[in-house]
């Protein structure tokens, strides 16, 4: 525990960054978890229509430091690869 107010200030600084890093990790993890869902469905309309929610949920994370660019690259990526796979199969 620090006795210097800016150490005070700094650990209730810190609590309130985590807590709110917290909440839009979980928020992200949902969408992504949805996403899969509809991709076991194997609804590609409906998954065409949550693939720019959840990719614009992934850039957000990168935005505010909660993601690396390259991990939402990598999910991104995969997120696409399915939906092609999906509409290529429905074809």
């Amino acid at each position: 525990m620090g006795r210097i107010k800016s150490a005070i200030k700094n650990m209730r600084k810190s609590r309130r960054r985590n807590l709110v890093n917290r909440a839009r990790r979980s928020q992200l993890r949902t969408g992504i978890k949805k996403m899969r869902r509809l991709i076991e469905k194997k609804d590609a309309k409906a998954v065409r229509g949550a693939v720019t929610e959840t990719v614009s949920a992934i850039d957000k994370a990168v935005r505010k430091g909660i993601l690396h660019r390259n991990a939402a690259a990598r999910r991104k990526s995969r997120i696409m690869k399915h939906l092609h796979a999906m509409e290529k199969g429905r074809s």
